[in-house]
């Protein structure tokens, strides 16, 4: 099984999820995060006043998969999130050892 993070722009997160759930998958989860990366920050004006903002607000998103779904979902998720600018995001993607469901003590694919 494969972890796939995501950290994308918040506008792009209803066009990531359409995209994973027409690809059947079903079991997302989403956070709110802070970050910078080469984009660095971007300056805003607030009362005449600027300022920079150092951290920019991202969506993280997670998702457990089979082996053989892994590849399908980074790119679903790329074409979904790309805008072509600096700033899209970046994708980690893991293995995972073990899977438990709580509820129920089902474990790995069974799971997920």
């Amino acid at each position: 099984m494969k972890r796939i993070q995501a950290i994308i722009r918040p506008f792009k997160l209803e066009e990531v999820k359409t995209a994973l759930l027409n690809a059947g998958i079903i079991g997302v989860t989403i956070s709110e995060v802070r970050g910078f990366g080469r984009q660095k920050g971007q300056t805003e004006r607030y009362l005449g006043s600027e300022y920079t903002v150092d951290f920019l607000g991202k969506v993280k998103i997670i998702v457990v998969v089979e082996d053989e779904q892994a590849n399908m979902v980074v790119e679903q998720i790329m074409a979904a999130a790309r805008t072509g600018e600096i700033g899209d995001g970046k994708m980690f993607i893991s293995p995972v050892a073990q899977v438990v469901r709580i509820r129920t003590g089902e474990q790995d694919s069974d799971a997920i």
